[in-house]
């Protein structure tokens, strides 16, 4: 049985971002995971839209830093590897101290957004997990900013180009999957993922002959290729051996439906408009599930909090956090999302009435 959980929905103010008429440089201060870089573009973008003649200068982690690159205003990226004793920021200071900045974002609260001279600062202190909310509403709610944020990702000509020759769409529909996470505990059972792939693509299937495309981070690749144990050589599509998320999201545009653990790639592939299925275990989907106008999520019925005590206790092992998630509730959340897509506007893919509703697999 599914619990379906409504969308909350979204306040269509139109007051000021930022109060500023004008504002030609803004710095930027992101995160250095990749999940968390993407939800903030929906800041950026909003930032963007009401300033789209500013310079911008973006601070975050190597990993996301891709996903900037290709911004219209071409930005200029502070890439900050950790370092001991935090001489990471102790480096963004010096970088951007000499500067007098119309705007600053900190989405990271950290002492360098109060140490440079700006105009207007936008520090963002996260709310606790108690309060259950998402990010991006986070976002809109500490920083006061008018709703709805939607994360955006933007592509060069020639990521375009590349990611539609190596994904080749006039081929047919694609189901793009993620069964590999940062942590074991996040990742659903394999067996499933193949079943769940068997049934998608069967002849009666919503994606009949579908190619099937495993992403994974390549240090992923031996435990994610198991994905395709099942799948004939001729329909595997490999989104593992490229390091570059840009490179991913750019691919990702072409897939008919992504379905994958909490993971980058799955906040990639949600922010690029694909229809998404998250999967949520002993991570919390009431502040990273999957954010856009076609996205869905499937939860064990089991809490994260009981989840990380039965591992503290010794009483599971971390394969085993994802067990409770029945493959017949993620089936049905695929079909659902997909009806749901058919079915909405295609004018207007950032609408968020198009939303479909979380799903929570019940345990009875």
């Amino acid at each position: 049985m599914l619990w379906l959980v409504l969308c909350l929905s979204f306040d269509h103010s139109h007051r000021s971002l930022t109060g500023l008429t004008m504002a030609d440089n803004i710095l930027f201060i992101t995160s250095n995971r990749l999940g968390d870089a993407v939800l903030s573009t929906a800041v950026l973008a909003a930032l963007l839209d009401e300033h789209p003649q500013a310079r911008l200068t973006i601070a975050c982690g190597p990993l996301p830093a891709p996903l900037f690159a290709t911004m219209p205003n071409r930005p200029r990226l502070i890439p900050m590897p950790k370092r001991r004793y935090g001489g990471h920021w102790w480096r963004l200071w010096r970088e951007v101290a000499r500067e007098r900045w119309d705007i600053v974002v900190d989405l990271r609260d950290s002492a360098v957004s109060r140490l440079v001279r700006a105009r207007k600062r936008l520090i963002f202190r996260a709310l606790p997990d108690s309060a259950g909310r998402h990010k991006v509403d986070q976002f809109a709610e500490r920083l006061k900013l008018p709703t709805p944020l939607m994360p955006r990702l933007w592509f060069s000509d020639s990521q375009i180009s590349a990611a539609r020759e190596h994904m080749q769409p006039e081929k047919g529909p694609i189901l793009a999957v993620g069964p590999a996470a940062n942590w074991a505990g996040k990742e659903w059972p394999m067996d499933r993922y193949q079943a769940l792939i068997d049934k998608l693509t069967a002849s009666d299937g919503p994606l009949p002959q579908a190619r099937v495309a495993v992403s994974a981070a390549p240090n992923e690749r031996q435990q994610a290729i198991a994905a395709w144990d099942r799948v004939p050589e001729d329909r595997q599509i490999d989104l593992m051996r490229n390091t570059d998320p840009a490179f991913a999201a750019a691919c990702l545009t072409h897939v008919d439906l992504y379905v994958g653990n909490d993971s980058g790639l799955m906040h990639i592939a949600a922010a690029v408009g694909v229809p998404t299925v998250g999967l949520f275990g002993p991570s919390d989907d009431r502040i990273y599930a999957p954010y856009g106008p076609r996205t869905t999520w499937v939860r064990s019925p089991i809490s994260k909090a009981e989840l990380i005590r039965a591992v503290d206790a010794g009483e599971r092992p971390l394969p085993s956090l994802m067990d409770e998630i029945d493959s017949g509730d993620v089936e049905v959340a695929c079909h659902h999302i997909l009806n749901a897509t058919h079915e909405a506007d295609p004018a207007k893919p950032g609408n968020p009435a198009n939303q479909a509703p979380s799903m929570v697999a019940d345990q009875s």
